[in-house]
């Protein structure tokens, strides 16, 4: 295997790339997770590059848990968060290194794979998130809908006064009833509610109830999964192992959302998906934009013999995500027949685009 003698970041607050560079020069690209980029760039040079620069990276498994043991007073998300670019960089470097996608090192095969196109918004009327989803069905092809539900983190409340109750039927009468329709709470219900919602949703025939309760509250979310026969999601914003297990072991929660870059990569996920195998569950990561996370998360999925049904797709432009413009110098992220398609060039597949990265805050720690 190699040391990594040299590791830059490029950034915006919204975004970071990370660039890693081998003692024989090869280099790959990753990305730490996007929001406050910035400041989990400072974490990556400060927190993550000391204990990596020139260390062996054959065991990526344990060089990851000699960063979170030297920076044991730290156990948050931004040191994941900057792991995360380190982690999916050298990923990049070994698919290049052996002239193989990602998704053949982890065992899986480039080609299409079925997506849901996913809502961000809540400021928009049921009528209206109804029609941009019928033109996206009409146009692209996607099969499976996501919409959200109640305020995020809401305590109890709705976007304004009816929405959920309205927004509810109105996807299934609108979309028909061919299509999966899965939603998102945001953590935004009591135990109560939460149940009187997915009853709502288990008659209208949705398939997937995401975060309905405090994502911190595992025994509150298993309170639900127990009370519904509809599946309950979570885990999106888990970035500790041990949480994780004892998510899993608890069953609180019937299909797991580990967010690759939340998480600290694709090693650390890689631990979550086999936790869910184990124990019989599926794996429907989070992946909520289109920077580089989503791509990741396509190589994933194409791999794991417990993939859940579809990726998530984000639906939102530049005029929601105005950061997401300009990003690559070749867009990985066409969508046909409701479904992506994986690449076979070697690592991401990917190139970022040098203007954008003109542009960034470069930072850079080498030995």
């Amino acid at each position: 295997m190699f040391r990594i003698i040299k590791i830059e970041s490029f950034c915006n607050e919204f975004v970071g790339f990370v660039r890693l560079t081998n003692e024989d020069g090869a280099q790959g690209w990753g990305q730490v997770s996007t929001y406050n980029s910035d400041i989990t760039c400072q974490i990556l040079h400060r927190q993550v590059a000391p204990w990596t620069l020139g260390e062996k990276t054959e065991d990526l498994d344990d060089l990851l848990d000699l960063v979170t043991e030297r920076e044991h007073k730290f156990p948050g998300s931004y040191l994941r968060r900057a792991m995360a670019g380190f982690d999916t960089a050298i990923w990049d470097l070994k698919g290049k290194l052996n002239n193989k996608p990602v998704v053949n090192l982890l065992g899986g095969e480039a080609g299409p794979l079925r997506a849901y196109a996913s809502s961000m918004k809540r400021d928009i009327t049921p009528k209206d998130e109804a029609y941009r989803l019928c033109k996206l069905r009409d146009q692209f092809g996607f099969d499976a809908f996501k919409v959200r539900a109640g305020a995020e983190v809401g305590r109890n409340q709705d976007e304004w006064p009816g929405r959920t109750e309205e927004i509810i039927p109105t996807m299934r009468r609108e979309l028909g009833s061919e299509v999966d329709l899965l939603i998102d709470a945001n953590s935004c219900y009591t135990v109560d509610r939460a149940i009187e919602v997915g009853k709502m949703l288990q008659d209208n025939g949705f398939c997937h109830f995401e975060e309905p309760c405090p994502y911190w509250e595992l025994d509150q979310t298993k309170a639900v999964t127990d009370a519904l026969k509809i599946d309950v999601s979570g885990g999106e914003q888990d970035c500790d192992i041990p949480t994780w297990r004892r998510m899993i072991d608890m069953r609180a929660v019937n299909i797991v959302q580990p967010d690759i870059l939340y998480l600290g990569g694709i090693n650390r996920t890689m631990r979550i998906v086999e936790l869910a195998i184990k124990a019989g569950l599926p794996v429907t990561p989070h992946c909520a934009n289109l920077s580089l996370v989503t791509l990741f998360t396509m190589h994933l999925l194409k791999a794991i013999p417990n993939a859940g049904k579809y990726l998530e797709f984000s639906i939102e432009g530049t005029d929601y995500y105005p950061w997401q413009q300009a990003l690559f110098l070749e867009d990985p992220y066409s969508v046909k027949n409701g479904k992506v398609t994986i690449s076979d060039k070697p690592g991401w597949g990917i190139e970022i685009q040098p203007d954008w990265l003109a542009k960034s805050t470069y930072q850079c720690s080498d030995i």
